[in-house]
């Protein structure tokens, strides 16, 4: 009799184990897996929409989220303040959710909240920009050092394979994405004979990105390449140098490549950008995670990371075309 007590308590312990484990959302979970018959509230905390990729993020989240009936989606917008960004999920906090999606403003910042939330049990999946520790069930998003990379070599090996002077517009300081672009980017043109003249912040808006890139044409005038770390800064440079006649002597690179009519797909097709890199928005596999962890109760890699593409005029057409079939 006291064997088989044993065995049915020790059986107890390990189905309990095994449902924590795939459901990989973090120490005492609160918010069980209802699988199929369940309703989901899930809490989007949005660094900003006033920049194009981060609308575009939303809309591909909403997009998803429509397939699945189980979820509901709350969005909030930080408005690129750290403080509001926190004080966006405490909110989600409250209302209970069943689990988060953050892209962060800035790392540092938003590292205690996001710990906050997984050490209550609810999942919690990290968009492009990343938070410092480990305390997140899954982050989604492309390679940005590799992105830095790729528009180091661009440069090198296709506008500057003599040398030369470039300009740099930043994304906002306190992002990761804006440190990886940047030291992918010096990698590439280490030894190139290819000088960063100049770097500037432009968090990530084009009409910083515009006001910075008039005062760097003004006080540089030998830098013949803008590198901008998104393509509404790149497109804000490209109407600074076209407000002194200058665009069609400098080359500029941005990144993001969203297949929107105003987006870099269209621009470098155009001829306005030389280049830009796709920085997927991870929307979409956003909510396939969140599926998965709610709904079918199963693990998700802890790193999910998405490809990206160089984006030039000989290919630009045709990756608008097929990411826009019909139209």
């Amino acid at each position: 009799m006291r064997l088989l007590v044993a065995v049915l308590v020790l059986g107890s312990l390990v189905a309990c184990g095994t449902t924590s484990e795939n459901r990989s959302t973090g120490p005492a979970s609160s918010t069980p897996c209802k699988g199929a018959d369940g309703k989901y509230v899930i809490g989007m905390s949005q660094a900003n929409v006033a920049e194009p990729y981060r609308q575009r993020m939303d809309d591909d989240i909403r997009a998803a989220a429509k397939s699945v009936p189980q979820f509901e989606v709350r969005f909030t917008d930080a408005q690129q303040d750290n403080s509001r960004q926190v004080s966006d999920v405490e909110n989600f906090l409250t209302q209970q959710i069943d689990l988060l999606i953050i892209s962060p403003n800035e790392a540092k910042p938003l590292t205690a909240v996001v710990k906050k939330a997984f050490d209550k049990g609810i999942p919690v999946i990290v968009l492009d920009r990343k938070v410092e520790g480990d305390a997140y069930t899954t982050w989604i998003g492309a390679d940005n050092v590799e992105i830095g990379r790729q528009a180091g070599k661009y440069v090198a090996e296709q506008l500057l394979p003599n040398g030369g002077k470039i300009a740099e517009i930043r994304g906002l300081a306190g992002s990761t994405p804006a440190k990886e672009r940047g030291d992918g980017f010096r990698e590439s043109i280490r030894g190139r004979n290819i000088e960063i003249a100049v770097s500037q912040d432009g968090d990530w808006l084009r009409e910083k990105g515009q006001e910075k890139a008039d005062a760097i044409l003004k006080s540089n005038p030998d830098v013949s390449v803008i590198y901008a770390h998104n393509d509404p800064m790149a497109e804000g440079a490209y109407l600074a140098a076209r407000a002194t006649g200058r665009q069609d002597a400098l080359k500029f690179i941005g990144i993001d490549g969203l297949p929107i009519p105003s987006g870099g797909l269209k621009a470098v097709e155009a001829g306005r950008l030389s280049a830009t890199l796709i920085y997927p928005t991870a929307g979409k596999e956003a909510i396939e995670s969140a599926r998965k962890i709610l709904v079918d109760c199963q693990q998700v890699p802890k790193t999910q990371t998405l490809q990206t593409q160089l984006i030039t005029k000989e290919n630009a057409a045709q990756v608008y075309a097929k990411e826009n079939p019909g139209g």
